[in-house]
């Protein structure tokens, strides 16, 4: 059975989501929201049936079956993401069957870490851990209090936000003296405007968004060192 709306015509600009669990569907709505031509497959009818109106395409398949993959129009995606982590088999054979079919660029969930190396071998293209990875995100929050929110860019290096206290209300970047620290100001935020002043320029207010570019160690210690109540 298969609840279909009408496909896509450009490869680059569709998405495939492979299990339709609450991570997947979630995924998938979002790319909608964004304006994207997203199929969404599960064996589930349920989940497919819930989520029929709110994607581009919704199949129920196994996503062990490359004939139905095809068939759905999976072979046409440009990225696809296996959403399906705890079901080891499906989720394996699943990665093989989309890279077999020529997707550009896969994406999968992974539960362990054998389930990671398994992927890794297949060559598909990132492999992400959501619930480690969100976990780790919120532990950094948690355990800054005066971080509102990051951005990891790899290589050790990260934006990180503040929000900026009263006691540094009228205060310049350059006055804050941070000369032992390697960043870079890229702005700050008042409300929802975007104040794209840099370095001395920067003059802050209480409640502003402080957006700062570096390592994770010379962030923390930056933080340390400013007056906060």
């Amino acid at each position: 059975m298969a609840l279909l709306k009408p496909s896509g015509t450009r490869k680059s600009g569709n998405f495939a989501v492979l299990g339709l669990g609450l991570f997947g569907a979630t995924v998938a709505r979002e790319l909608m929201r964004f304006g994207n031509y997203v199929v969404g497959v599960d064996h589930d009818e349920t989940r497919v049936t819930a989520m029929a109106d709110e994607l581009s395409r919704a199949v129920i398949i196994d996503v062990r079956d490359d004939d139905a993959l095809r068939e759905a129009g999976i072979g046409d995606c440009g990225t696809a993401l296996v959403a399906m982590g705890e079901d080891l088999e499906s989720s394996i054979i699943a990665a093989i069957n989309l890279k077999t079919m020529g997707v550009p660029t896969v994406w999968a969930k992974a539960s362990s870490k054998t389930h990671h190396r398994i992927l890794s071998k297949l060559k598909v293209d990132r492999i992400i851990h959501p619930e480690v990875e969100v976990g780790q995100h919120i532990a950094q929050v948690l355990h800054n209090p005066i971080v509102r929110d990051y951005v990891s860019l790899g290589n050790g290096f990260h934006v990180v936000n503040f929000k900026v206290p009263e006691k540094l209300d009228g205060v310049s970047l350059g006055d804050l003296k941070h000369p032992d620290y390697d960043l870079r100001c890229v702005g700050a935020m008042r409300g929802t405007e975007y104040l794209g002043f840099d370095g001395q320029n920067c003059t802050l207010k209480k409640d502003d968004l402080l957006i700062l570019l570096g390592r994770r160690a010379d962030l923390r210690e930056f933080a340390a060192s400013l007056p906060w109540p």
